[in-house]
């Protein structure tokens, strides 16, 4: 097999969430180009449809799923309305997650739960929904199926305002190691932890130029990420060309080793 087949995703299934726009639609649609039919998952059921059709259009087997992360039951049955519409399940993706920058002292108990609830609980449940239909899916093959869990640079580095969601970054990173070992050797678990990327996230970002300019002097690649820029990655890992790769965080950070964008907070 040539080195650019190992992306074609064709005669596979991807079930996404968090998919109707920025990382979570241009994942879906990288994975529909190269080839792979989509189950779309948000719950937006505007964005999640636009994305399904724009997949349909390349030809491919899509589905739009409204769903609300937080209802244990609405993920059970969107897992199992994909497999049954669909006929099986390779590959799932998850984009859940996010949370406001706050000080940490104005951080309460509640802030906490709701970021962990976001981006490690609702993730890692949508996974083991998901492990049953994977299995199926890579048979007796080693590394199989595969699970991409996005997470952040937050995860890793240090910056201030940021308490709530880099724990729980850090968290999900770590229990992408952890998944990975549960699984092998017929499920592959890595992540990919994107930087400051052009999303509706850091629109305050793109409409200050000051701020803008600022991040990307700060960042060795000069600039800020795109969402393809995260989907190429989720494609990677979630086709063969990744084979040989679980267990492991992929930056995709423009090569930041320091945060660029801390939220202002007065010393204590």
């Amino acid at each position: 097999m040539s080195v650019l087949a190992r992306f074609d995703m064709s005669g596979k299934v991807a079930l996404l969430s968090g998919a109707g726009r920025g990382i979570g639609a241009a994942s879906a649609l990288a994975l529909a180009e190269s080839g792979a039919d989509i189950a779309v998952m948000a719950r937006s059921v505007n964005q999640i449809e636009s994305v399904a059709e724009r997949a349909r259009a390349m030809g491919r087997r899509a589905i739009a799923i409204a769903t609300d992360a937080n209802d244990a039951d609405a993920v059970k049955a969107a897992v199992a309305r994909t497999a049954n519409e669909l006929g099986r399940i390779d590959t799932v993706v998850s984009v859940v997650g996010g949370a406001m920058p706050q000080p940490f002292m104005n951080t309460s108990d509640k802030d906490l739960r709701n970021s962990f609830e976001n981006n490690v609980v609702n993730g890692l449940r949508l996974v083991r929904e998901c492990v049953p239909h994977l299995l199926a899916a890579a048979g007796d093959r080693p590394g199989g199926a595969s699970v991409v869990m996005v997470s952040s640079a937050i995860g890793h580095l240090v910056g201030r305002g940021y308490v709530s969601y880099g724990s729980a970054k850090a968290a999900l990173d770590h229990a992408v190691e952890l998944m990975a070992a549960d699984l092998n050797p017929r499920i592959r678990v890595n992540a990919v932890a994107p930087g400051a990327i052009l999303t509706e996230a850091l629109e305050i970002v793109a409409t200050n130029p000051e701020l803008k300019a600022s991040i990307e002097n700060a960042t060795p690649l000069r600039r800020l990420g795109e969402p393809d820029d995260i989907a190429a990655a989720v494609l990677y890992l979630a086709s063969s060309a990744s084979s040989y790769v679980t267990g492991q965080v992929l930056a995709v950070d423009g090569g930041t080793v320091t945060t660029n964008f801390n939220f202002p907070i007065a010393d204590l």
